[in-house]
């Protein structure tokens, strides 16, 4: 975990995150110490039990001892925490797995966090500006690009307009399509 503490955000000088937050502590559940778990993964099958996982800003490490489905979350029991007063010392806590431990995804997908900080630039390589945010919508995601002037342009994360991402070279080719700026897809 070295770099946690050298930069605010937790992520090493490299760029990528030493740690992934895939939780958040909501609440003790019942009285033998099982916490309400707020789910922030798409793969929330890895939070299983004998998984180590880290809480907090002071990132306190925790085994998970058992684990089960709640409704729109998980409970999760941790070795040592036994008492519904002892999760109420971890409410609304994020939960961490280190980043080296992430499933690796199918060629051509990529995590948000290695995304986010890329420069856009068009087919002809003129920069738009840098990809500061993903928006998770219905359909697709759309990502915000914000560009040198403040303004921001809002791209639909469809292969008709993202072209390729190299995360080496920390960039992103995207496609106009005809109109996308002229009818206000950007924000003034």
């Amino acid at each position: 975990m070295s770099g946690a503490s050298e930069n605010p955000a937790g992520s090493p000088s490299a760029g990528e995150p030493v740690l992934l937050v895939v939780g958040k502590i909501r609440r003790p559940h019942g009285l033998a110490g099982e916490a309400l778990v707020e789910i922030h993964t798409d793969f929330p099958e890895r939070l299983a039990p004998k998984t180590l996982v880290f809480v907090g800003a002071a990132h306190q490490p925790l085994t998970i001892r058992k684990s089960r489905s709640h409704k729109d979350g998980l409970l999760l029991a941790f070795d040592d925490i036994t008492t519904p007063e002892q999760v109420g010392l971890l409410r609304n806590q994020l939960l961490y797995i280190p980043a080296a431990e992430r499933p690796p995804l199918p060629e051509g997908e990529y995590y948000h966090h290695q995304m986010l900080g890329l420069s856009v630039v068009d087919e002809s390589g003129q920069e738009l500006g840098e990809l500061a945010e993903i928006l998770e919508t219905g359909a697709n995601d759309v990502y915000v690009v914000t560009r040198d002037d403040g303004t921001e342009l809002l791209l639909p994360a469809i292969s008709e307009v993202v072209l390729d991402v190299d995360l080496p070279r920390k960039t992103m080719r995207v496609h106009l399509l005809p109109g996308l700026v002229e009818e206000g897809m950007s924000d003034e």
